[in-house]
């Protein structure tokens, strides 16, 4: 059967490896065939229209949604998700030559819409057929469905209001005031007490650089746990205050692999951004141990920095 949908307003999306092995690894939770079968379609749905809103400019938070977690792909059946500042979208896959797509009971309310995924045999390529805001029944026609191209624009309706940013103040580190997220060089690298208890039986544990201590100023590091498709990295970033005589003080900005691991992702990028959001400093880590910018800042100015490991990105704001 052919869809009645114009072509032109349907998106194909490449369903490249990186989907597949987190799919399979959702299913290794379901001892049920069936259910490993329904998990893993729906996370190639999600895959397909995450990659798709991302590509329109909207932020996505797969991991904060049901579909991610599995527990509640093991009780329901759902293929979630979260759309920062705007609510869920539900994107439910659709076989080929099928006429409906199928919306099961659990998902028929909390959703701003619902996308129908169509997956080819080979499940290699997913096409966005189109969307519906609300559905009243568990199967929906696919000649019912609303263009594509109107998905942006309805979902500007949804639109909540920008919580207020979060930023850090170096002044006050220089007076022991810190945010409890952001810990010591020492307490990052410390290792736990199972892995002191190991070393001392003679096991030379990994070394790692550590950063270091400005002698005049301070330094805090924060933990960040980059999970993206296929796995996770454990990585911190280290931010550094140091007084000067004149108005300005010296910044240092770094990142370093955590964990036991002697090396930064080959592909992690760490970024400094000024005050307008525009990228100033910008290095990708190859096979580095640690990635290093240091600038200056007066006192009112902020910046961002930002780390980024494939399609997943964390971003802290600071301010002099």
């Amino acid at each position: 059967m052919t869809i009645r949908t114009k072509e032109a307003s349907n998106f194909t999306v490449s369903v490249l490896r990186p989907a597949h092995q987190l799919a399979e690894k959702f299913c290794q939770y379901q001892s049920n065939l069936q259910k490993a079968e329904q998990v893993y379609l729906n996370t190639l749905a999600v895959y397909a229209v995450n990659y798709y809103l991302q590509c329109q400019g909207f932020e996505t938070d797969w991991q904060k949604s049901n579909s991610w977690d599995s527990i509640m792909q093991t009780f329901l059946d759902v293929a979630d998700l979260e759309v920062k500042n705007y609510g869920k979208l539900e994107c439910r896959p659709v076989l080929p030559n099928a006429e409906v797509v199928y919306v099961p009971q659990e998902v028929l309310e909390e959703r701003i819409g619902y996308v129908a995924v169509q997956l080819d045999e080979s499940l290699r390529e997913a096409t966005l057929l189109g969307f519906t805001e609300t559905v009243s029944t568990q199967e929906l026609a696919l000649s019912e469905l609303r263009s594509l191209e109107e998905l942006s624009g309805y979902l500007s309706q949804f639109k909540q209001s920008q919580p207020i940013e979060e930023r850090v103040n170096l002044s006050q580190w220089l007076h022991n005031i810190f945010e409890v997220s952001w810990e010591t060089v020492e307490a990052i690298f410390a290792p736990p007490q199972a892995e002191l208890s190991f070393n001392t039986r003679g096991s030379s544990p990994v070394k790692v650089s550590t950063p270091e201590i400005p002698v005049n100023g301070v330094k805090r590091g924060k933990r960040l746990d980059l999970e993206r498709l296929g796995g996770s990295e454990q990585v911190a970033v280290f931010v550094g205050l140091t007084p000067t005589l004149s108005a300005q003080s010296d910044i240092s900005v770094e990142v370093c692999p955590i964990g036991g691991q002697p090396y930064l992702p080959s592909d992690l990028q760490l970024m400094v951004l000024d005050e307008q959001g525009k990228s100033v400093l910008q290095a990708e880590a190859g096979n580095s141990e640690s990635i290093e910018f240091q600038f200056s800042c007066e006192a009112g100015e902020s910046f961002t920095v930002k780390v980024t490991l494939g399609e997943v990105s964390i971003t802290e704001k600071f301010f002099i």
